[in-house]
């Protein structure tokens, strides 16, 4: 998760979701951006009532509120860095999908790819600030929040991170924030204690990829570009597009790659915890980002599974 930033969560799916718990540039995502791209979806103008309910309320309080979320983010990364000497000790261990690997792994350097939104950096304050002002994610007010350089790191996040590039891995950044926002970015990964190695490990949206045609927000031809000169030993992110290409942005699409690779999650993939955006979310209405927001809350609704 750049913000791939995506519409606020409804206040009724984020309570059904958030015991599960687990961009945003257009967060998917932390923006669809897959480390979904947010929705270019216009603000909200109207001046907000105070008593109104926010879809992403209860979502956002549980990501900056909740012990429960602290727990999950540094049992994630606690539990991955106690696995990072079997990949590397295993000379095939690869954590790209066949289809992304073009060229032999062994012999590289090895790397673990971070998206960055709501997986390295927590941007809930923007979140935050979209649920009092009434509004929704849009480009402008994003670019202004990654121009302030204050999303703080994820709990457990920069101890892992550490823990990695003591072993001689490198971490890249493959984020669907835009590559405009490149130098604050990276500024901000800097600031919080987070490994930057060079300019060069962000791969952000719009990094082009000879040979290779991006498909929106997908990440498939950076990570592609990251295996030309990495062995990838680890992938993090909170969209299930940080892992592996999602080709058609549907539930029963989404839950076949699942069943397809979860086997991966646990030792070369892991999952962050988002509930405030995510492209799940316009799977659920047929991906129309450009309904009302009522017609896409009606979507969502009507896809809650209600016992009889």
């Amino acid at each position: 998760m750049s913000p791939r930033a995506l519409s606020p969560l409804p206040a009724v799916l984020a309570t059904t979701l958030l015991l599960a718990a687990c961009k945003p540039t257009a967060p998917a995502t932390k923006a669809p951006a897959t480390e979904a791209t947010p929705p270019a979806t216009a603000a909200v103008t109207a001046t907000p009532d105070a008593t109104a309910a926010d879809d992403n309320l209860n979502a956002v309080l549980w990501v900056q509120r909740s012990a429960e979320y602290r727990a999950l983010t540094t049992q994630t990364y606690r539990a991955a860095a106690d696995h990072l000497d079997a990949a590397l000790n295993a000379a095939h261990w690869d954590a790209l999908v066949p289809d992304e690997r073009g060229n032999a792994s062994t012999g590289l350097k090895p790397a673990v790819i971070m998206d960055i939104d709501e997986t390295v950096l927590d941007n809930s304050p923007y979140q935050a600030r979209l649920v009092q002002q009434g509004k929704e994610y849009d480009e402008v007010t994003w670019d202004a929040w990654v121009a302030e350089k204050k999303a703080k790191p994820l709990p457990g996040v920069v101890d892992f991170a550490k823990a990695a590039t003591a072993k001689g891995v490198t971490v890249l950044y493959v984020s669907n924030r835009a590559v405009h926002l490149n130098e604050a970015t990276l500024a901000n990964l800097r600031s919080v204690g987070l490994p930057v190695a060079s300019d060069d490990v962000f791969l952000g949206l719009g990094t082009v990829v000879d040979g290779c045609e991006q498909h929106g927000s997908e990440k498939n031809c950076r990570r592609r570009l990251a295996g030309q000169k990495y062995r990838v030993l680890m992938q993090f992110g909170d969209q299930l597009g940080d892992f592996v290409q999602v080709v058609s942005n549907t539930p029963g699409d989404r839950n076949a790659l699942l069943d397809e690779y979860g086997d991966w999650f646990g030792e070369r993939w892991w999952m962050l915890p988002n509930p405030t955006y995510g492209s799940w979310e316009p799977a659920l209405f047929n991906n129309d980002r450009a309904q009302p927001r009522q017609a896409r809350r009606a979507a969502k609704r009507d896809a809650l599974d209600v016992a009889p």
